[in-house]
């Protein structure tokens, strides 16, 4: 990608990252940099699980190992 300034230089720099959106609504990023997600199946049917069951997924969890990398290229500027 060039950019072009006004003394008739070109400047190469490279191609902005898309960020995927749906990864960033998803997923935040601590000031340290780990990625953080919430728990799956929250959306109903909590009413039989105990209290302390259910403050179990009020809390976001850092992200697998396994996963990050793959993520990391969804999210390249990090989603706070």
């Amino acid at each position: 990608m060039c950019l072009d300034l006004d003394e008739g230089r070109t400047v190469i720099t490279m191609p902005k990252l898309k960020t995927h959106k749906g990864a960033a609504k998803r997923l935040k990023t601590t000031g340290t940099g780990k990625i953080m997600r919430m728990k799956g199946l929250r959306g109903h049917l909590r009413r039989k699980r105990s209290p302390r069951a259910k403050a179990l997924y009020d809390r976001m969890l850092q992200v697998s190992p396994a996963d990050e990398k793959r993520l990391r290229r969804l999210i390249p500027y990090g989603s706070s």
